[in-house]
């Protein structure tokens, strides 16, 4: 292929059994000009020779690096580097794309020259193949982050449902040290400083994200924890010594309670072993140091909520709800759906 529009990114570790699956959906994309960067991340199983299969039966289509495990961040970076594409997009190997995944998000983003289009996904239960949700699937109106910065809130932290202008990507600050959780987000959040153009949607169901429903609640050690927040001090210091505006600040803050205040401790408390009560002051502590406008912020004002609904109502709720110390009470009965009651709530 002379021209390449596309290019996917597809780190592979331990995923022998599904990879066929991905890459099935990647070689026979609808939209001429879309490359498959697949990343062997160093995995133990067939992964390397089911790539080098495709690699031969598809010249051109699928590129593939093999390396040392370094995990997903790195991976992500080794496959921005090789891509071709004019614009860059995300697909976790266990996963995989409806047929025009490529084509729509492309269509979408060089109708509008947006430096991000985003699409709908579908959660999967990976057992019995049933299509549990559909999310991002609602028509939303093009905006850009110097105009509305808070808006960003409403975006899902998964890179994979995203097309993204490969100049942006190849511009963006690296981590050091990249964080064991709320890396997926972290990554996009340093792709947002970068950013000046629009970002549009397009509501259809593209990717499938499976799930195993048994895994719905999984936990995290304090130790992965702490990542998470340095992490998130580092992008924070990062967006200031860029001169990020107030809004976007204020922006990254509303985001930084959303997944450190709420999505965090939600994790933290299916562990009983750990002292709910005492992390969440250790987090709020953390938020009121580090990400000071959390508790007066605009973007999660009922104002704000009012005018975008969804995702800004939820927060807006969430906010009162820690502000007061029900937060421990709160995550119980959230805990208790799920558990007890069956109930697959997406937050």
């Amino acid at each position: 292929m002379n021209s390449i529009r596309v290019s996917i990114i597809v780190p592979c570790y331990k995923v022998e059994k599904y990879l066929p699956r991905c890459l099935d959906s990647l070689v026979n994309q609808t939209l001429e000009g879309v490359e498959a960067i697949c990343i062997n991340d160093g995995s133990p199983d067939h992964c390397i020779d089911i790539l080098h299969d495709y690699e031969k039966r598809y010249p051109g289509r699928i590129v593939v690096i093999d390396k040392q495990n370094e995990g997903v961040w790195r991976g992500r970076w080794d496959g921005i580097k090789k891509a071709r594409g004019e614009y860059i997009g995300f697909l976790d190997s266990d996963d995989y794309a409806e047929l025009d995944f490529a084509e729509k998000l492309y269509d979408a983003a060089k109708s509008s020259n947006a430096d991000l289009a985003v699409c709908g996904f579908s959660r999967i239960d990976m057992e019995t193949g049933k299509k549990i949700t559909h999310e991002m699937c609602l028509k939303r109106p093009s905006f850009s982050i110097d105009e509305d910065p808070g808006r960003l809130i409403e975006m899902n932290g998964a890179p994979w449902n995203k097309l993204w202008r490969a100049s942006i990507l190849r511009s963006m600050c690296d981590l050091q040290v990249p964080p064991k959780v709320l890396d997926d987000m972290l990554f996009q959040m340093l792709a947002f400083l970068e950013m000046h153009g629009a970002i549009v949607f397009t509501p259809h169901s593209l990717v499938n994200y499976m799930i195993r429903l048994d895994s719905i609640i999984n936990t995290i050690s304090l130790e992965k924890l702490q990542t998470g927040y340095d992490a998130f001090l580092e992008v924070r210091k990062l967006y200031e010594s860029h001169k990020a505006s107030l809004e976007l600040l204020q922006a990254f803050d509303a985001v930084a309670f959303e997944h450190l205040g709420i999505s965090m401790m939600f994790r933290i408390s299916c562990d009983k072993s750990i002292n709910l009560s005492e992390q969440i002051k250790v987090c709020t502590d953390f938020l009121d140091k580090h990400f000071p406008t959390w508790r007066q912020n605009p973007y999660i004002s009922f104002a704000y909520a009012q005018k975008q609904g969804g995702a800004f109502k939820r927060l807006w709720l969430a906010q009162k709800v820690y502000k007061a110390h029900l937060l421990g009470p709160f995550l119980g009965l959230y805990r208790f759906a799920i558990d007890v009651l069956h109930i697959d709530i997406k937050w």
